[in-house]
């Protein structure tokens, strides 16, 4: 099974798109990891556009929602300073972190997205982690 990244770039590919992909992720990364990760990495490729899909792990470790917001935004503002245009790939957790952290962690990145002027796919895993036979 190939990741999204890849999949992604396969359809720009069949598109003939003139878009590129670089995929920074690293498998298990908080945003405090790509936030440390990301000012070189806008250095060197000088992205057109920066797809944000971090935060998940944060979450699944209990870390703070608000350390979290930070981080996210602190990326979202250096990528527009490069002049990159930014889609933040909201994500969501299990119920069982309890109601108020799952509906603050959800909300985070309407409120960024909203506050940052950046657009917004507010579940990114929408159609696929709702699915039970996957």
């Amino acid at each position: 099974m190939q990741g999204w990244v890849k999949l992604l770039e396969a359809q720009l590919q069949k598109q003939s798109s003139p878009w590129t992909v670089f995929n920074a992720s690293i498998s298990g990364e908080t945003s405090s990891g790509g936030f440390a990760r990301l000012p070189s990495l806008l250095e060197t490729k000088k992205p057109g556009i920066v797809l944000l899909e971090l935060g998940a792990n944060d979450a699944l470790r209990g870390l703070s929602i608000e350390q979290t917001e930070q981080n996210l935004r602190k990326m979202i503002v250096l990528s527009k300073q490069t002049g990159a245009k930014v889609l933040l790939l909201g994500m969501q957790i299990p119920p069982n972190y309890g109601q108020q952290y799952t509906k603050q962690f959800k909300e985070l990145f309407v409120k960024l997205a909203s506050q940052e002027g950046v657009e917004l796919l507010p579940f990114f895993l929408s159609g696929v982690a709702t699915k039970k036979d996957f």
